[in-house]
């Protein structure tokens, strides 16, 4: 006969929860609430297992890690770290070029999926978390990995670079931003981006 799981002193059953299925969803969960509370980078995988009930182990078995459980909690269409991964291989000062020829393609074929994620940084229980996901995570790592001055600081200009685009093409859908092809993207957004990422922040552009 199969004994039920004892209570700890918290009155708490413990013991392994049901299906796989139940623990991934108890940590979509638990995350929501725990990102909420204490932010993007304050959010620990150990407080968010703890809150789910589960061992901390079955955030990297279900999702790799707090980025990739994050990634699923605004449902991004892809993993921006493996494409940060793919950018960062070439000439830097062509980065801001590679940059925008995977990104954009990539948010044109996935258009209503990353439109919902914008959307999603106007809602005040997310707004926080995406904008520390966003400048830390992602453009932070980008900037620490070619080694500039201001990394932080750079991090957040081409946070506001790479947003402000897609803002201005899938949900404002303004011309002729919206329906231009990824040349020309690269022609009008580059330049700046590339100063962001490697240029003379000091020296303001003529």
């Amino acid at each position: 006969m199969t004994r039920p799981a004892a209570a700890g002193p918290s009155g708490r059953r413990r013991g392994r929860r049901g299906g796989g299925e139940d623990t991934r969803a108890a940590l979509l969960a638990a995350a929501r609430v725990v990102f909420a509370e204490q932010g993007y980078q304050g959010a620990t995988v150990r407080a968010i297992a703890a809150r789910a009930g589960v061992d901390a182990a079955m955030v990297n078995h279900w999702f790799g890690g707090k980025q990739g459980l994050f990634t699923a909690i605004v449902e991004l269409p892809f993993d921006p770290m493996e494409l940060l991964d793919h950018i960062l291989v070439g000439d830097r000062e062509t980065l801001a070029e590679r940059l925008i020829r995977t990104f954009v393609p990539l948010w044109d074929a996935h258009e209503g999926g990353f439109t919902a994620v914008l959307l999603s940084i106007a809602n005040q229980d997310l707004a926080a978390q995406m904008g520390e996901f966003f400048v830390s995570t992602i453009f932070g790592r980008l900037a620490e990995s070619i080694e500039v001055d201001q990394p932080e600081v750079r991090a957040g200009l081409c946070a506001s670079q790479v947003l402000g685009l897609g803002l201005v093409r899938y949900v404002l859908k303004l011309e002729p931003v919206a329906s231009a092809d990824v040349d020309t993207v690269v022609t009008m957004v580059g330049p700046n981006l590339q100063r962001y990422l490697t240029g003379n922040l000091d020296s303001p552009t003529k």
